[in-house]
Parts: structure tokens; sequence; C-alpha cells
């Protein structure tokens, strides 16, 4: 039983010490990075590149922000090596108000923090990527929406939310941030 375990160890080390990396620089800079359909995170924080590793193969990365057409390419991940990519997202047109705000937070039980800390949650909105968490639960942070009804989808890998949300002009709507 050591022995198995042993050499489960060894092999798991072993395909970690292949894995290459992937950066993309571009614009807008905060576009979610997706390999395969996974969302990884934000392209960058704070306009500091972010690098995710990936094991060695060939991806399909798409990178996406709602106020501009998205971004598609095939790429090669090699063993041990960084993958940059370099794209410029074309903006697309302003949609037209009245406005209301989104807002992510806690609501004194269990923040999102608390939930998945270190995992930056993808945001959706009727299943369109519309941000990471970090954007959206902050006081001074928020999404600017036409007035209407959405469905809100949080996805990480220990955090799953879905719920409608109803934006009303002039007003932030505060979406408390906890399991279901």
């Amino acid at each position: 039983m050591k022995r198995n375990l042993l050499l489960l160890l060894v092999s798991v080390a072993a395909v970690s010490a292949q894995e290459g990396s992937i950066v993309a620089r571009g614009n807008p800079g905060d576009a979610g990075l997706f390999a395969n359909g996974k969302y990884l995170g934000p392209a960058s924080r704070f306009t500091v590149p972010e690098k995710y590793m990936l094991e060695p193969g060939e991806y399909e990365v798409v990178l996406r922000d709602p106020r501009y057409e998205e971004f598609t390419t095939k790429i090669t991940i090699a063993p041990k090596k960084k993958t940059t990519i370099r794209y410029s997202l074309t903006k697309l047109p302003e949609p037209q108000g009245p406005f209301g705000t989104l807002r992510l937070g806690g609501d004194g039980t269990a923040s999102f923090m608390s939930v998945a800390a270190g995992d930056t949650g993808a945001v959706y909105l009727n299943n369109k990527f519309y941000g990471y968490v970090d954007e959206l639960n902050n006081p001074n942070g928020g999404l600017l929406l036409p007035v209407g009804t959405y469905k809100l989808s949080i996805r990480n890998s220990s955090f799953d939310m879905e719920r409608d949300v109803t934006i009303q002009a002039d007003t932030e709507t505060l979406v408390p941030l906890i399991k279901q």
C-alpha cells in the first residue's frame, strides 16, 4: 500500500513538472481567459498578466469581455514552456439605457472569499461571460446593466450559484455570495 501511494505521488509530481503556461497580453487587459471552454481567470490584474499552468497539448483559447467581440485562437502548450498570446478585442456598440448596477457581496454569514479563497469565479448573465467576482464584490465595483431580469450564474472549482436577478433603473442590486 505504501509503495502504491509513493508511486502515485511520484507520477503526479512528474506530470506537474511537465506543465507549461499561458500568458495573454492585450486590450482589454481584464478579459476572461478560457482554454477548451474552461474559465481560467482574467488575462491580467492591475495591468500585470496572469500566468496559468496547463498540461501539454492543443487548446482552443478564447478571450471574452461583454463590451467586445470574442477573440479565439488555437495554441500548443509545450512542457515547461510559456506560451504568450497577443490580442486586441474589437469594441461592440454601446448598450442603450436606462441602467442599473449589479454588485456582489457577502451577507454576514459567508462571503465569496471564505467559500472560494484564491479561486476567481466567473460571472455569467444569461449564459454569457460578464467578468469575474473580484470586479464585482467590492463597494467601488459593479456592473452597469440595462434594466431587465437576468439569469446570474457564478462558477468556480468550489462554488456554484445560479439565480434570477432583476436590475432596476438607477438602483444598485446587491447579490449575496453564499452557497445555496
